[in-house]
C-alpha cells in the first residue's frame, strides 16, 4: 500500500512551512532515518528524516514551494515489493482529482495501551464498510528528533489558537454524546483528547468549565487598514516588501505579550571595573593551540548570562512561568539570549546555565549565533527557557526596556559599558558602569521580588569571583 509523506509539524505552533529542497528524487530508495528534504519554518531550516522504508514514487510538492500547510501530502512512498511507477501514477491521478485527505494513523497512547489503537482503527472501518482503506500516512521526522512531532490539528498541545487536538474516534464519540470537545481534558500525547477521555467525560469526569465570556472593557480603536496607510503616501514613493513568516510570528508574539502581560520595569547601574579586569585575566590565561589561537575569549555578555542564571537560583521565586492553573517554578536557569538575524531575531537557550562554565557558555553562544544566522537551529534549541537576556550594549545603547517573551516571567535588557563619574565615599571617581533593566510579568513577579532578583544580579556582576564558586 502506498505511504503518503506529509508536511511535518516541526513545532507545536507551526501551521505552514516552505519546502526548501528535496534531497531525494523520484525512484530513489530510502530507509528510516534517511534525510529526504529541507523544510523552512519561520525560525529555522530543518532537515527532515523518513520514518518508513520504500521508494520515492511521486513528489507532489516541488522544492521552493512556500506556505505548504502541515499534514498536506508532499510525496508518495511505495512500500517494499510495490510497483513505484504504479504508485506514482495513482498518486498523480489522485492529486489531479482531489484525493481525500489521508487518515492519520493511531498514535501510541490511544485508549488503554496497544488495544486502544486497534479499537479506533476497527471502529473507523465499521463506520464505512464499503470504503477502501485509505493510504497510510507518514509524517517525516526532523533530524535529531526521536518521535514525530504532533501536527497541528492532530496532536501538539490540547488547544492552540482556539483549535482542539483530538483523535478522529474521540471527536465522533464526543459528538454522539453531545459533549463539546473543547471541554474535555486530554490525556493523550501532548494533551491530545483520546477515546478514553470521552468515556471519562460521559461519566462526568475530566470536564472543564465552559469558557467565560470576555469581560467588557474600554473600546479599542481599530488599527489603520493597509489601504488607509498607503493613501497617506504618493504612489511611487515606496515599495512594498512582503512580510516573511519570521516577521509575522515576531509581530504576533510581541503584540500578544504587550496586550496580555502586565509589564513593569526595574533599572539598576552596575560597576564593571572588577569584571573587566577578571575578563582580561581569564582571556590572557586561556590555553592556545599550535597556531596561537586561544581556546576561548569571554565577552561581557557571557558574564551577564552566568550572573542572571545564578541570580535566579538565589531568588528561586522569580524563576517561574505563569499559567492559569498555577505557577511553574523551574529548577534550572535556562537562559534565552536574543540573537539578531536577517529579518528578525531569535532566542537560543543556554540550558542549566547556572552549572555551565563561562567558557562553555561562550562556546555555546558562538555556535548558536552562527547557526541562528544560517537558520539552522532546532526548535528545542530556542523554545522554552525560564528568562531571557537582550544586550544592545554593542550598539552604544545606554538603557532600554525589552518585551517579555512568553512563557518567561522576566527579561533583562543590557546597555553598554561606559565610563561615568560616580561618587565613592564622598569623592567623584571614574568607573565603567553598565545600566540594566529588568522587565517583569506582574502576575508572577511582584516589585519586591523583582528588586531582589536584579539586586542579586548586580552583586554577582560587581563581584565576578562569586560566579566561580
Amino acid at each position: 500500500m502506498p505511504i503518503n509523506i506529509l508536511m511535518p509539524a516541526l513545532s507545536p505552533t507551526m501551521e505552514k512551512g516552505n519546502l526548501a529542497k528535496w534531497l531525494k528524487k523520484e525512484g530513489d530508495k530510502v530507509k528510516s532515518g534517511d534525510v529526504i528534504a529541507e523544510i523552512e519554518t519561520d525560525k529555522a531550516t530543518m532537515e527532515v528524516e523518513a520514518v518508513d522504508e520504500g521508494t520515492i514514487a511521486k513528489i507532489l510538492v516541488p522544492e521552493g514551494t512556500q506556505d505548504v500547510p502541515v499534514n498536506d501530502v508532499i510525496a508518495v512512498l511505495a512500500g517494499e515489493g510495490e510497483d513505484a511507477k504504479a504508485a506514482g501514477a495513482g498518486a498523480g491521478k489522485a492529486a489531479a482529482g482531489g484525493a481525500p485527505s489521508p487518515q492519520p494513523s493511531p498514535q501510541r497512547g490511544e485508549g488503554a495501551g496497544p488495544a486502544g489503537g486497534k479499537a479506533e482503527a476497527t471502529s473507523s472501518a465499521q463506520g464505512s464498510p464499503d470504503q477502501k482503506p485509505a493510504p497510510q500516512s507518514s509524517s517525516p521526522l526532523p533530524s535529531g528528533e526521536r518521535s514525530p512531532p504532533q501536527a497541528a490539528g492532530e496532536g501538539g498541545a490540547a488547544q492552540a489558537n482556539g483549535r482542539v487536538f483530538a483523535s478522529p474516534l474521540a471527536r465522533r464519540l464526543a459528538k454522539d454524546a453531545g459533549i463539546e470537545i473543547g471541554r474535555i481534558s486530554g490525556t493523550g500525547p501532548h494533551g491530545r483528547v483520546i477515546a478514553q477521555d470521552v468515556e471519562k467525560a460521559k461519566a462526568g469526569g475530566g470536564l472543564k468549565a465552559p469558557a467565560a465570556a470576555p469581560a467588557a472593557g474600554p473600546a479599542v480603536a481599530p488599527s489603520m487598514s493597509d489601504q488607509q496607510i498607503r493613501a497617506l503616501y504618493p504612489d511611487g514613493s515606496y515599495e512594498v516588501v512582503p512580510h516573511d513568516g519570521m516577521r509575522r510570528t515576531i509581530a504576533q508574539r510581541l503584540t500578544q505579550s504587550t496586550q496580555t502581560i502586565p509589564h513593569f520595569y526595574l533599572t539598576i547601574d552596575c560597576n564593571l571595573d572588577r569584571l573587566m579586569q577578571a575578563r582580561e585575566d581569564i582571556n590572557a590565561a586561556a590555553p592556545k593551540d599550535k597556531d596561537g589561537k586561544p581556546a576561548y575569549k569571554l565577552s561581557v555578555n557571557d558574564f551577564v548570562i552566568k550572573a542572571m542564571a545564578i541570580a535566579l537560583q538565589r531568588v528561586p521565586d522569580a524563576n517561574v512561568s505563569w499559567t492559569e492553573a498555577g505557577m511553574l517554578k523551574h529548577k534550572h536557569s535556562d537562559i534565552g539570549v536574543a540573537v539578531a538575524m536577517p529579518g528578525g531575531l531569535i532566542t537560543p537557550i543556554i540550558r542549566s546555565a547556572e552549572t555551565a562554565s563561562l567558557s562553555s557558555i561562550s562556546a555555546q553562544m558562538k555556535d548558536f549565533a552562527a547557526r541562528a544566522r544560517a537558520r539552522k537551529l532546532k526548535p528545542e534549541e530556542y523554545q522554552g527557557g525560564t528568562t531571557a537576556v537582550s544586550n544592545l550594549g554593542m550598539y552604544g545603547i545606554k538603557d532600554f526596556t525589552a518585551v517579555i517573551n512568553p512563557p518567561h516571567a522576566t527579561i533583562l535588557a543590557v546597555g553598554t559599558g561606559e565610563q561615568r563619574p560616580i561618587v565613592i565615599d564622598g569623592k567623584i571617581e571614574i568607573a565603567t558602569m553598565m545600566s540594566v533593566t529588568l522587565s517583569c510579568d506582574h502576575r508572577a513577579v511582584d516589585g519586591a521580588l523583582g528588586a531582589q532578583l536584579i539586586g542579586a544580579f548586580k552583586t554577582l556582576i560587581e563581584n565576578p569571583v562569586m560566579m566561580m564558586v
